[in-house]
């Protein structure tokens, strides 16, 4: 009997299926994201900030009282931080109060342009052939923007697609990263920069509120360039491979919204305000990020597992599914809360704890340091898996699991010291000469940290 069009109907079907299942199947296969390499910011050696310079620049704000410099010093001696780590030049040289737009720029121009030199240089990759530049800086904006300081720099092409990112915190790399694969799903082939960092010279806090006071404590002179590409071809020379990203916005909660803030104080003096509020806004964050991340990495009886202990509990094994944790260097609390909430070991956190105590908290550009750590220990093998976690204002909390593609074994920025670390002694050598510090009526320091 003849077939009739009816009749083929069902055949239609099945072939339109299969067609849409096919496209579908090839645009996953287009919807990738390689790291070809990542260049860290090191600054000069006269810009280095140990504890004696510490005090010496607490000591010429003339706003303080005892108090006020007895909460600075336990806080600089309890942070985690080291004797190594940067400071922006106009506070090196004593001009925080009254900074200029030209210090501003010179300390961009500096992270800017000396990451990028060195990211060409080591990846052969001519800045003519630069599809999408993405700059991340929160706490500066200016005319002309700092993509178009980078485009006049290098002679980037006309058609560059070029962002700026403001106000969006520690958080801002992963952010960034996110934008550019969305971007590459409408542009094939193309080669991606991000540059990831912070201005810390305008943004240096004058005033006397304690809230406010810790970002100087905490907040260090860093930052990174990276470049990305998502042409396969290219696959053999990546590094790493985006496997996924969960970014969670806790913006409509007052509490989470208000623990990391940039304000005035009641002296007229600006800066960056960290409340109380910051940990529990920052586990909240945490767990709803990786109620939605876990399933996509972890295999099937390690998620059961997650269920039944909760997300976010105390002896959470994730190394069946994750081997190497990129926590963001933040502040000690920061770093062990999240540790404990995994049920992460000491050796999981010690990139992290290093990178803080090595380089300070450097904003956005931070995750980098804490993963040029794990490169110099020659940790990082071919298929490996890591987790990076990161935290910002907003509140935001943005994670992303990466592939290894080989083993990577460059000492990068931490070429220098990588052998003396992790420190057989971490206490600050300052500690003795300010050990009135150590009394308890200013022990309320703790809850900061």
């Amino acid at each position: 009997m003849e077939a009739t069009p009816i009749h083929l109907l069902p055949l239609f079907a099945v072939l339109f299926a299969l067609f849409r299942l096919c496209k579908l199947l090839l645009r996953r296969r287009d919807q990738c994201c390689f790291m070809l390499d990542y260049e860290c910011y090191k600054a000069t050696e006269d810009r280095k900030l140990d504890t004696e310079l510490c005090a010496n620049i607490i000591l010429r704000n003339k706003n303080l009282g005892l108090e006020e410099y007895k909460f600075l010093l336990q806080t600089i001696v309890s942070s985690g931080i080291g004797e190594e780590t940067y400071a922006p030049t106009n506070v090196i040289m004593g001009r925080e109060e009254r900074p200029l737009l030209s210090d501003a720029l010179q300390e961009m121009d500096d992270i800017l342009f000396d990451t990028l030199d060195k990211l060409f240089a080591r990846t052969g990759i001519n800045p003519a052939d630069i599809d999408i530049l993405v700059v991340n800086v929160s706490l500066l904006s200016t005319v002309p923007s700092l993509t178009s300081r980078i485009a006049n720099r290098y002679r980037l092409k006309s058609d560059v697609k070029s962002f700026n990112l403001s106000g969006m915190g520690c958080s801002a790399s992963v952010v960034a990263i996110d934008l550019v694969q969305h971007l590459f799903k409408s542009h094939k082939k193309a080669f991606a920069v991000v540059v990831s960092t912070e201005s810390m010279g305008p943004n240096w806090y004058c005033g006397k509120e304690r809230s406010m006071m810790l970002s100087n404590c905490l907040f260090r002179s860093g930052g990174c360039a990276m470049l990305l590409t998502n042409d396969r071809g290219m696959r053999h020379r990546a590094i790493l491979k985006l496997k996924c990203m969960v970014r969670t916005h806790m913006g409509s909660d007052q509490e989470a919204y208000e623990c990391c803030m940039q304000v005035e104080d009641e002296l007229g003096y600006r800066g960056f305000r960290l409340t109380k509020g910051l940990k529990k806004a920052a586990a909240k964050a945490l767990t709803k990020n990786l109620m939605v991340l876990l399933p996509k990495v972890l295999p099937f009886w390690d998620l059961i597992r997650c269920w039944y202990r909760g997300i976010a509990s105390s002896g959470l094994n994730l190394n069946k599914g994750i081997q190497h944790f990129c926590i963001h260097p933040g502040g000690r609390a920061v770093i062990e809360g999240v540790g404990k909430s995994l049920g992460l070991s000491e050796h999981d956190i010690e990139p992290a704890r290093m990178a803080l105590h090595r380089f300070g908290n450097t904003s956005a550009g931070g995750l980098w340091y804490v993963l040029g750590y794990m490169e110099a220990k020659k940790r990082l093998k071919k298929g490996d898996k890591i987790l990076m976690i990161s935290l910002g204002a907003g509140f935001k909390c943005n994670n992303c699991v990466w592939e290894v593609m080989r083993d990577l074994k460059d000492p990068n920025v931490w070429e220098d010291c990588i052998d003396s670390y992790p420190p057989k002694k971490q206490l600050n050598p300052f500690t003795e000469k300010y050990g009135w510090i150590n009394d308890e009526s200013v022990s309320f320091v703790r809850h900061y940290f």
